[in-house]
């Protein structure tokens, strides 16, 4: 699975990537059981996952022990609490793989040691801060904006793998609507 990782950091930086070989040797293959938890709030994030084949889900629990999903995050792609992987605190983020998954994972002081010898890795490092951020930002304010029936328009748009792969449970979630109307829009469109 490393060669997907090698392709994939390739195609962010081109292929004469000084150091790569040293990069990829620091990642450990790990794979996880559909609904195993990844990371558990209130534990350290003390790994980046860079998602091999899989989907993982980032959620947290609301008062009624609800999961409030902020992220689903599929193959070839980043997935870590990165508040917690940087400050060193407990995890506010639950992360759980939703189908089996092949993850490489790197942890925090191999992480930290590539930041400071690989320069080409601190480009890595901050396509992922900022794509991430994007991300968030722009989902925030994409589904703030928008009605229950458009959010899943949305979906159907931008993502619309999700809508076969996912359950319409982990689906409302996403969306941050209930399952009944998720069920009651979807039937509609």
């Amino acid at each position: 699975m490393i060669h997907l990782l090698r392709q994939h950091i390739q195609n962010r930086l081109g292929d004469d990537v000084e150091g790569l070989d040293k990069v990829l040797a620091t990642f450990e293959e790990r794979h996880f059981k559909r609904g195993e938890l990844v990371l558990k709030q209130g534990d350290c994030c003390t790994y980046v996952y860079y998602i091999a084949t899989g989907c993982l889900q980032v959620f947290i629990y609301d008062a009624d022990i609800n999961e409030n999903t902020r992220d689903i995050v599929t193959e070839d792609n980043w997935c870590a609490d990165l508040t917690s992987f940087g400050s060193g605190q407990p995890s506010a983020e639950n992360i759980k793989a939703v189908e089996p998954c092949v993850l490489l994972a790197v942890s925090r002081p191999n992480f930290q040691q590539l930041m400071q010898t690989v320069p080409q890795f601190d480009k890595v490092y901050r396509q992922i801060l900022e794509a991430s951020y994007a991300n968030s930002v722009y989902r925030i304010n994409t589904f703030v904006s928008l009605s229950a029936l458009d959010r899943i328009k949305w979906l159907m748009d931008y993502r619309p793998k999700l809508m076969s792969r996912l359950s319409n449970k982990l689906i409302a979630s996403y969306l941050g609507i209930s399952q009944e109307t998720f069920s009651r829009l979807k039937a509609k469109i």
